[in-house]
């Protein structure tokens, strides 16, 4: 899943070729994608691209007085094409093609989604504040004001809850997922399962610290990578994240996982537990 370090290096990537771009039109092959009907797809027709932004993980194309939002999702991707088909894409539920966006000289956009599970989602917007999950996103954690003292009273808001599922709640801090919040407890050695209200001084400045490090370290790395290549930059500083059975990069323990229903995290036993492994609580239902 894209998170915030990806989509940031996307809306540099997407404001340099699009900047003072028209569009020629916003083509929809799976219909399950558009979660917005007023203004119509068609209001966008021979608009210019006036700046490109995020939103937490939403990516922000603002085009005269509009703006298209686009969640990415679990599976979701932007792929720049020097030149799109000049026939418009068929509706298809075997084809990864979502979305198609048609520039002024042919050139595009095509916003893909992989696997069968598709959430990826597309608003055609007034502002962006009109789309719910931005209307409810919490603090950005790369922003000046996202201070220890900001991360001790949302940490205190949540009482019990395990710091791994609050870390990953966009509602909370915007932008972390999940291999994000795995990246961050490694770092700050920390247990993915640690209550929120149990962290002390030291634990908060240290998972502060950690927060910023590793997003504001990703963002940096990606910054002026195409899209085509920032999959790859993030997989290959992973940690602990999607690293099952391979050796920790700090102590060498046997990178461990815990499953659940839709998704695992990743961690360090060494690093992060104390030696202890963590119960693998497959139906658990804590980062739903």
């Amino acid at each position: 899943m894209p998170e915030l370090p990806e989509v940031e290096a996307l809306a540099l990537d997407l404001r340099g070729r699009l900047d003072g771009r028209a569009i020629t039109a916003v083509h929809v092959a799976a219909f399950s994608a558009l979660k917005t009907y007023d203004p119509p797809l068609s209001a966008l027709s021979g608009t210019l691209v006036d700046d490109v932004t995020r939103h937490g993980k939403f990516l922000d194309i603002e085009t005269s007085g509009l703006h298209v939002i686009l969640h990415l999702a679990r599976a979701g991707w932007v792929r720049w094409r020097d030149e799109v088909p000049k026939l418009p894409p068929k509706p298809s539920n075997k084809s990864p093609l979502a979305v198609r966006v048609v520039l002024d000289d042919d050139s595009g956009l095509d916003i893909t989604e992989a696997g069968t599970k598709k959430s990826l989602a597309l608003y055609v917007v007034r502002a962006p504040l009109e789309v719910p999950g931005i209307a409810t996103l919490g603090p950005d954690p790369l922003t000046e004001d996202f201070t220890i003292e900001m991360l001790a009273s949302i940490l205190a808001q949540q009482g019990g809850k395990q710091i791994k599922g609050v870390l990953r709640h966009q509602g909370t801090i915007a932008g972390i997922g999940n291999a994000y919040s795995d990246e961050i407890l490694h770092a700050a050695r920390m247990s993915p399962f640690k209550p929120s209200s149990s962290l002390d001084e030291d634990d908060l400045a240290t998972l502060h610290a950690a927060i910023r490090d590793t997003l504001g370290a990703a963002v940096d790395r990606s910054r002026g990578l195409a899209a085509s290549e920032l999959k790859g930059e993030k997989k290959s500083h992973l940690a602990v994240h999607a690293q099952t059975g391979k050796p920790c990069p700090v102590c060498g323990d046997t990178v461990r996982e815990v499953s659940f229903a839709d998704s695992s995290l990743q961690y360090c036993a060494t690093c992060q537990t104390g030696g202890k492994p963590l119960a693998d609580r497959r139906m658990s239902k804590l980062l739903k």
